[in-house]
């Protein structure tokens, strides 16, 4: 036990040691993370060679010592096996590193620690809309990476589409109304088209990533109370509620300035077809039927 004890703390001291060392010369938030993972990575499997070099000197053959060992870890300690294998793979594969906003099963955050048993993200989502931050932290066990579906907000194309729906009366000239709205969405991804032609060639050469189209556009049906105008465009994922306040904001402005728009929204109205109606298909007042098409 004593040469036990000797032997943790002598790893726990280098350990120290070069933290100390480090963090003089270096003044990087990130860099520092990094140092103090990678220190800790590199000091537990020491500590546990040295312990068990220890306690399992008599005996003949590793190999019966490793075997005892996995068997009863794997019945006892199933989930922690499992959590162990998901960190193995997070470090070799690197389906996310920290700072990188990923959702995996329910779970949406941005990675801020990854650990040997799981992974802390700060939450997004959930009861605030736009994808924006709870202000929850959530532990995600390791194993989860194997089993999840995981999606990475930050990697390969570093874009995602956004959409905002507008609403306007059948009455409305949504002609125009869609020129106003492409202009809007123009402007606003004046800058992030381009950057987004860099990125897409820079992912297809490690993903099968092909867009034909990355400028905006707006896509035009109609829905029982209206037109319905989608803005679709594209954005960063962190910016996606700034940008659509942004876009909404110049919407609500510029509809202003035209009388022959309107937003559609739920109302009850009297229609009567004897004078509203198409005169192929109005109805005859004191019949009650549809009158025939007048010929001129």
């Amino acid at each position: 036990m004593f040469a036990s004890l000797l032997a943790i703390i002598t790893v726990w001291l280098v350990r120290r040691i070069v933290l100390v060392l480090a963090f003089r010369h270096v003044d990087d938030a990130a860099a520092r993370y990094r140092i103090r993972k990678t220190s800790m990575y590199a000091a537990v499997p020491m500590g546990i060679l040295l312990v068990g070099r220890i306690w399992f000197e008599g005996l003949q053959s590793i190999a019966t010592f490793f075997g005892l060992l996995s068997a009863g870890l794997a019945i006892a300690l199933k989930d922690l096996i499992v959590n162990l294998a998901g960190w193995a793979f997070i470090l070799s594969r690197r389906p996310f590193n920290v700072g990188d906003r990923i959702q995996i099963g329910d779970s949406a955050g941005d990675v801020i620690d990854i650990r040997i048993f799981q992974f802390t993200l700060m939450e997004i989502g959930n009861w605030v809309h736009a994808e924006q931050s709870t202000g929850r932290i959530l532990h995600v066990p390791n194993g989860k990476v194997l089993s999840e579906v995981l999606a990475n907000y930050s990697r390969g194309f570093q874009y995602i589409w956004n959409e905002v729906p507008v609403l306007i009366t059948l009455e409305s000239d949504w002609r125009r109304a869609k020129d106003i709205l492409l202009d809007i969405a123009q402007r606003q991804s004046e800058k992030t088209s381009e950057e987004a032609k860099k990125r897409v060639e820079e992912a297809s050469r490690k993903f099968l990533i092909s867009y034909n189209k990355l400028t905006p556009t707006v896509y035009t049906s109609v829905v029982d109370s209206g037109v319905l105008l989608t803005i679709r465009y594209l954005c960063f994922p962190r910016s996606r509620r700034n940008s659509t306040e942004e876009i909404w904001e110049n919407i609500l402005t510029a509809f202003a300035d035209h009388d022959d728009i309107e937003f559609a929204y739920p109302t009850q109205r009297l229609y009567y077809n004897a004078t509203e109606g198409k005169p192929g298909v109005r109805s005859d007042p004191d019949m009650g039927f549809p009158m025939p098409p007048t010929r001129g």
